[in-house]
């Protein structure tokens, strides 16, 4: 995040947490502990402590787990992209040619 993402973010608490310290000095002291953090994390991690905490957030449940988010982020990307192909896959599907079943059930001694 950047100087102005801190401050928006600091803003958004300061609304529910009315004794969080939101000051220009704040964001500056704060800022090189969350530059490294994106500013979509950060909020979404600010909504999920405003829907579970009376306390205003601690620089650590700002930044949360980063790791475990770009990793659930990745996996959502790797399934998106599993569905297109098994979509595009199925698009392209065409039956056996006939009789094909029928020749393969008979050299697999298979009664259907």
């Amino acid at each position: 995040m950047n100087k102005l993402e801190v401050a928006k973010l600091y803003k958004t608490i300061k609304k529910r947490y009315s004794n969080f310290d939101a000051s220009l000095q704040a964001v500056e002291e704060d800022l090189d502990m969350l530059k490294d953090i994106p500013y979509d994390v950060a909020v979404s991690n600010i909504r999920q402590h405003i829907m579970t905490s009376d306390f205003p957030p601690k620089i650590s449940q700002i930044r949360g787990r980063l790791g475990e988010q770009l990793e659930r982020e990745r996996m959502r990307r790797q399934t998106a992209d599993l569905v297109h192909k098994m979509a595009d896959a199925r698009s392209k599907a065409v039956p056996p040619p006939p009789g094909m079943k029928e020749a393969l059930y008979a050299r697999l001694n298979i009664q259907h």
